[in-house]
């Protein structure tokens, strides 16, 4: 199902029967908690889910997402656009059921009978892979002007340490 829109709730447990994979794309503007940081929400997701049972019959798969966005620089202040990937491994339980039996590296996402909201998934999982701090590659990165930093200047006055009072007082017998 390549570059079709993706299914907003789905049944792991069914697609893992199946061993099915979903693969398609997502709207950026539909995540709206992903497009607050953002300086545009125009784009695509790009989205891959493949569903099984591992050995012990347990629902688990796998996620792949990938999404190109534009963010201000935090050194420039410019637009750059950043690519963004996400790639997560899942075990399916019940709600209040047995977690200690996940294989390590793999999330937990508890279900009852509800559908997986897909959406809130890949929100979530893009959420995490945006950098703290976005910039430009530094070579390719231009300070705003009026930010350069001022080479000191031998002319330049020399400050006194407000501390040097304390000092002085500190080596005076009177005091």
């Amino acid at each position: 199902m390549s570059n079709s829109p993706m299914p907003p709730h789905v049944d792991p447990r069914k697609l893992a029967d199946r061993s099915a994979t979903l693969e398609g794309e997502l709207q950026l503007a539909d995540l709206q908690r992903l497009c607050g940081p953002l300086a545009d929400n125009q784009g695509m997701v790009r989205a891959k889910f493949s569903f099984e049972r591992d050995e012990r019959n347990a629902v688990v798969f796998h996620s792949e997402l990938g999404v190109d966005v534009k963010m201000v620089c935090q050194r420039c202040l410019e637009l750059v656009t950043l690519p963004i990937y996400s790639e997560c491994d899942y075990a399916v339980v019940k709600v209040g059921g047995n977690t200690q039996s996940v294989p390590q590296g793999y999330d937990v996402i508890e279900l009852d009978e509800d559908p997986l909201d897909l959406l809130a998934l890949v929100e979530e999982e893009l959420l995490l892979a945006l950098p703290i701090v976005p910039a430009h590659d530094p070579k390719d990165c231009q300070q705003p002007a009026g930010l350069e930093e001022s080479e000191s200047s031998e002319d330049e006055v020399t400050r006194s340490n407000p501390f040097s009072v304390l000092a002085q007082l500190k080596r005076d017998p009177n005091v």
